[in-house]
């Protein structure tokens, strides 16, 4: 079970300067920690996270690297802590089933090679043909009005409470062609409240996620639209700009993706048809 007190906003000290109150004061700000994701107790990951839906985002994050395919691919996704630091739980064993579990070794050791040569990189068609491997084209099944996609940022904001706080969260949130929202989260890392989401949903049997919206806050990046597209989702909807290989990805993966979606508008990067009224 998950540690029902584990704190996500954390008071800290803080000198105003220049506005109220001015002086020594204290702040709220978010809590970043690590967290260790294990296969079947042997370290697979860190990351760097805000506590809270611990589970969904091991889920998601094994989803997204294709440690998983599916819901029936997982057994258990347990905390564990420490014996002498009961307030530590910043550690989750996932027990795997099948293929899956029979992988594990190949798994472990494949990202003990890509840590050793990360800095070599990867160039964006690689990248995008280890993609189509997994997941095929996107179809264009679901129309999505200009009016609702328009609005999706200020609905996710409303969501956004630990943001309201401290400033300092990302937020993602799963929406219907409608605009009604499924589900959201909150975290330090954009990638990071995507992998919530989408783990949550894997977890519960539930992708893929077709005629379904992604709404994120900041930037997209290319794993933000890898994730998209491994989760079924149609559309992305960002309040800021996308990178030049999130378009390209989008483009190969039949995803529609739009940026700099505030104030009624919005940019079309792929995909526009998905869009009626324009």
């Amino acid at each position: 079970m998950p540690n029902p007190d584990a704190a996500q906003f954390r008071s800290v000290p803080v000198r105003r300067v220049g506005r109220p109150p001015e002086g020594s004061t204290t702040d709220v700000a978010a809590v970043e920690e690590p967290l260790e994701v294990r296969l079947h107790g042997r370290p697979f990951a860190v990351i760097m996270r805000t506590p809270g839906d611990d589970r969904s985002l091991a889920a998601g994050f094994l989803f997204a690297e294709g440690v998983v395919r599916s819901a029936h691919d997982i057994g258990a996704v347990e905390h564990c802590h420490h014996p002498d630091r009961p307030e530590v739980w910043n550690i989750v064993d996932v027990y795997l089933l099948g293929s899956a579990a029979a992988s594990i070794p190949q798994v472990l050791e494949e990202r003990r090679n890509v840590l050793a040569t990360s800095s070599c990189g990867m160039c964006g068609r690689v990248a995008i043909e280890s993609l189509q491997t997994r997941a095929a084209r996107l179809p264009v099944a679901t129309r999505f009005e200009k009016d609702v996609v328009a609005r999706l940022p200020e609905l996710l904001r409303e969501r956004q409470l630990g943001f309201e706080g401290t400033g300092g969260l990302h937020a993602a949130a799963i929406f219907t062609p409608d605009g009604a929202c499924e589900l959201s989260a909150e975290d330090v890392g954009r990638h990071n409240a995507i992998d919530k989401v989408i783990g949550a949903r894997l977890l519960e049997d539930a992708l893929p996620l077709s005629s379904r919206a992604l709404a994120v806050s900041g930037r997209t990046s290319f794993e933000i639209v890898q994730k998209a597209w491994l989760g079924g989702i149609e559309l992305i909807c960002a309040v800021s700009a996308p990178s030049s290989l999130a378009i390209e990805v989008a483009e190969e993966a039949g995803v529609t993706l739009l940026g700099f979606v505030r104030d009624g508008g919005f940019n079309i990067y792929s995909y526009p048809e998905r869009i009626a009224g324009v």
